[in-house]
Parts: C-alpha cells; structure tokens; sequence
C-alpha cells in the first residue's frame, strides 16, 4: 500500500494543475482569432482523467461550462476507446445533445501519454464566431431544428498521430462564414492543448503516476468533504421556488414556466427539474448536461464559492432531470440560444433557499444574457462582418452589500465585455455611448446593482438580432426589497423620428441613420428599503445611481440644495410609515 499524500506534495500538485490549466488559457486568448475569445474571454480550460472526470479547471473558467468537459471527452473514449488514442491525436467536438450546448462552442482535447500510458486530456472550449447554418452571431430566434443551425463534429480526430486530416480541415473552412477566424481559433486552441500535454507530462515525469494519481484523488476527497459540510449546514427539507421566461422565441404569447424543488437530506442535495417546461419548438433548449450545469452552477455558488472546481464539489448533488424538458431536449429540438434560459433557472434555484438560509441568498440578478449581434457588409472593405459583445448588467442585493453592477450573468464567471474603442477599430460602427442605467437597480437595504445603456450606429445598412428576456419576469427582491428594472432595446430613427421598441427579433435591417439602444436590467433589491442608511441614499442621488425622485423609494428626505439626506424629517416618515404598516388591516 502506498503511503498517505503529505500535505506539502498535495498543494504543490494542485496548484500545478491549475497552473497548467491557466497557462493553456493564457495561450489561448494570446493566439485566438476572435474577440469573443481574447477578449471576452468566453472559454473554458479544463483538465480531464482518462475516465471522463473533471481533474482542474483554469481561473475564471466558465461556470456553465463546468458539466459536459468530461462528458465531451467520455463521448470519445466510447468511440475509440482507450486503446484508439495515439500521442499526436486531437478531437473536435460539438455534438450538441452530448455537450448540451449550442453548436458554436467548440471542443478541441488531446490525449497525453506519459511512458506510453494514457493519464489525462487537456481540453478547450471556446466560442466560435460561425458554425454556418442560418444563424449569424448570437440571439438569432429563427431555427426550429438542430440541422438549420451549423456544423455538427462530434468526436472527431482533425489531427491523428500528429497528422493534420486536412479534409476536416477543408470541411470546415467551406462551412463557415468566416474561416480565417474560426481557424485561428482552432489552431490557438490546439496551442493550448499541446502545451497543456507538455505540462502535464513534466508533472507526472517529476512526482510519478501513482503520486498524481493519489493526489487527484485526495483533491477530491477534500472537495467532497467541504461540500459535505456545506450542505449539512443547510436545514433539512423540501424547497420550491417558481419563476417563468418570456416566452421560446417562436410562441411570443406562450411564457415558459421554471418551477425547481430542491431537497437537502443530511449532507446531500438534490435538484429536481421534473416540473420545467418541456422542450419547446424555439431555440432555447439545452441538452441534458446543459441542465445539470444549471444545477451545478447553483450548488457551486452556495456551498463552495471560492473553491478550486474539480470532480470531487459535486459527489453530494444529485440532479433529477427527465429527457424531453426544455433543459433536457431531444433532437432535432433546436439549441441554438441555449444559454438564455439558464441564469433564470439558477437564480430560481438560489431563490429557493431563501427561507432556508437567508443569510446566503441575493436577490435576482439581470437574469439574462446581455449581448448583442450586428452584422453586414462593411462597404469600404467589402467584406462581411459580425460583431458580437457581451453587456453587464445588475446583480441582486446581498444580505451583506449592493448588488454589483454592470456584471455579466451568474454562468458567465469572469468574461468580460469587449471595450468598445476596440469595437470601433474592427468594425464599421460608432458607439454613441455605453454608461450605467440609472434608477435600474430594485430598492432596498441593499440596493441592487444597476444595468448599462449602450447606444450604436452602423457605418452602413446593417442588421441587428434581438433576444430580449426576463421583460415580463422582472429581477424579483428579497425579504422587502423591490423588483430590478427589466431590460429593454429600441430603435431610434433619425430619418422619421420614430423610436421602435424591440423584443424579439432576428436579421432586423436599420440603415446609418438608425441607432440601436439597449438596456440591460437592474438587481433586484434585498431587504425593507426603510433600512437603508439615509447617507447611502443621498450619496446614490450625487453619484447618478438613483434619481431624487427615486428617493421616496427609501421614504429619504433630501434638501433640494445639496442632495444630502435631512435625517431628522427622513426619521419622521420612515417611523409615520413604519406606524401605518403595523396597523394596515390584515
């Protein structure tokens, strides 16, 4: 038997696997084509053991990304079995109803092999700008089938032995819109894969196989056991929360309902999703590791934040998630937006814990996505162009502070918006302005963050899709605290004056005389607004945050000369109002 892991050995380990992690990132968004990936940062680097499991993943990885790593390369391993990898190999994968995502997020993994022994695959995922099909960019709401909407690879070698195969190669060129681009991206993540081979077999030439191994599997350990602890610290019981999106995107009269019971048992969670919609005819289903991602992302936040993510912080969840649903589709269900509905179903899962553990639940967040898409021709080049970028908006209050605001969604981690300089210099657009939305955020002891403005005109005739959601299900408070400002976006005609409210739409025209304005939504407020300091109010006035009109939201008086509060006459209200609550009739 070998002798126990010491301490020192096991944190040396772990950190270098999430160096490696890292650094192959690092490659990545240093060699990409696309903003989206050295930009915005929409990519995940994960290690992966050679049974499907969730080794290390890099800092700021995409949360949503955290379920199907392993099932992509599980999809592989079925395929050609262990024995059908070679040193030199690599695989493309986007089989969506194994991935669970839309066709653009692209799988590239290798195989290392370290004294002829297979012991681990480095993995990357990055968006893609185009995968053909019908869609240009993202938040396009016409596809009803999986075959409109790209090119489908699952599992497939482009490199063997360190050959490139270049009729995939050509394949893939001749499918896409925009192959330089997507090519770029392909080599900058087989870069990446490549070096995360190298790393990984000095690490496991330096300590052994065994000692890794051992190691992993104590990481593990210690992730099992933290997330034991947490969720033991959650009282027993059955919870349920319900909330709803708009609509899929084909019925826009037809909301889609999200209803989740959560259940902790001792020191184990389950997260029920039998009452969710079915799958639906537009393109906001995921596959089943879509769904389970949801639910992890969830479990994540609530049990173990700022944990290293591994296989080993999910052993004591259990998801039950039945085929057919919405989070679960079948084929030929189209997923093309399959990340819409997701921050929805993660904050109703958080929302359902409320009365469990108030002290660790926020209000809503923005609960959707927040990017745009415009695209074209750019008439002085003459070549097509896509420009696509991610807007923050609120977050919810939290027990202990403001919401943040101008932050991208709960699944989307650490990425980030493209500035829009960068934007201009690329693609022929003019940013009229992009600031914070004031009076966005939900009232409350802890207000919630705001949601951004943002305001763009094309160089050219140009077209534009919209994907608004949570226009009618608004960011929702906590114990008192007010609802967020839902999202909006218009189109603002010069030529007529005219100004178009747009929800949903795909390939909408506006012309260099038109300016697109998008809203993103406010946080929704945490706790009774009566409870917020006067001076936090006043300073929200000065700073732009809140208007003074919004100020009776907090029942603050101001003095119209200074903007400060006049505590005595806010004391006043605030103990006359508390009186009329107290004795409202029941």
């Amino acid at each position: 038997m070998r002798p126990k892991i010491d301490p020192a050995t096991l944190e040396i380990v772990r950190g270098a696997l999430i160096a490696c992690a890292n650094e192959m990132g690092t490659v990545l968004s240093r060699t990409a084509y696309n903003p989206m990936v050295f930009e915005v940062q929409d990519f995940c680097v994960g290690i992966i053991d050679a049974k499907g499991q969730l080794v290390a993943q890099n800092s700021g990885g995409l949360p949503i990304f955290l379920a199907d790593m392993g099932v992509t390369v599980l999809d592989g391993i079925h395929k050609f079995g262990l024995a059908g990898f070679e040193p030199g190999d690599a695989i493309i994968m986007n089989a969506p109803y194994v991935c669970g995502q839309h066709l653009n997020n692209i799988v590239v993994y290798a195989p290392c092999f370290v004294d002829n022994e297979l012991v681990a695959f480095p993995a990357v995922r990055a968006h893609w700008l185009d995968v053909g099909g019908r869609r240009v960019g993202f938040g396009s709401v016409e596809t009803t089938e999986i075959y409109e909407e790209g090119l489908q690879l699952r599992s497939i070698k482009v490199y063997r032995a360190g050959k490139l195969d270049e009729n995939i190669w050509q394949i893939i060129s001749d499918n896409v819109r925009f192959p330089e681009s997507c090519l770029g991206d392909l080599r900058a993540q087989l870069a990446a894969c490549r070096l995360g081979e190298r790393r990984l077999t000095e690490l496991f030439q330096r300590y052994g196989s065994d000692t890794i191994r051992d190691c992993i599997e104590e990481m593990w350990n210690q992730s099992e056991r933290l997330a034991r602890a947490a969720v033991a610290a959650i009282p027993d019981g059955e919870y349920t929360a319900e909330s709803f999106l708009d609509n899929d995107g084909q019925d826009l009269t037809k909301p889609v309902p999200v209803r989740v019971t959560v259940r902790v048992r001792g020191e184990e969670m389950t997260v029920d999703f039998s009452e969710v919609a079915d799958q639906v005819k537009g393109p906001i289903n995921c596959g089943s590791s879509g769904g389970i991602a949801a639910a992890r992302v969830a479990f994540k936040a609530l049990t173990l934040p700022s944990h290293p993510v591994d296989e080993g912080c999910f052993r004591p969840l259990r998801v039950i998630l039945p085929p057919g649903k919405f989070l679960s589709a079948q084929p030929p269900a189209a997923l093309g937006l399959w990340s819409i509905p997701l921050p929805t179903v993660i904050d109703t899962v958080l929302a359902a814990f409320a009365s469990a553990v108030p002290e660790k639940i926020p209000a809503a967040h923005k609960g959707e996505m927040g990017g745009f898409a415009v695209y074209g021709n750019d008439e002085a080049s003459g070549r097509r162009f896509v420009c696509l970028n991610m807007m923050g908006g609120g977050w919810g209050g939290r027990p202990a502070g403001d919401g943040p605001s101008a932050a991208v969604s709960i699944c989307q981690g650490d990425v980030r918006n493209t500035p829009i300089e960068l934007l201009e210099s690329r693609y022929p657009l003019f940013f009229e302005y992009f600031s914070l939305r004031g009076d966005s955020g939900g009232a409350g002891r802890f207000r919630g963050g705001l949601g951004v403005e943002l305001a763009v005109r094309p160089d050219y005739p140009a077209l534009v899709n919209f994907n608004l959601e949570r226009t009618l299900c608004a960011p929702w408070g906590l114990l008192g605290g007010h609802p967020g400002t839902i999202c909006e976006a218009r189109v603002e005609r010069d030529a007529d004056s005219t100004s178009v409210s747009v929800k949903k739409r795909t390939r909408y025209p506006i012309s260099n005389q038109d300016r697109v304005v998008f809203l993103t939504a406010g946080g929704g407020g945490w706790g009774d607004p009566l409870e917020r300091a006067p001076e936090l109010v006043a300073y929200d006035v000065r700073e732009g945050y809140i208007s003074a009109e919004r100020a009776a939201d907090y029942s603050v008086v101001l003095n119209p000369t200074d903007c400060e509060a006049d505590l005595k006459s806010t004391e006043a209200l605030r103990a006359r109002l508390r009186h009329e609550r107290l004795n409202a009739p029941k």
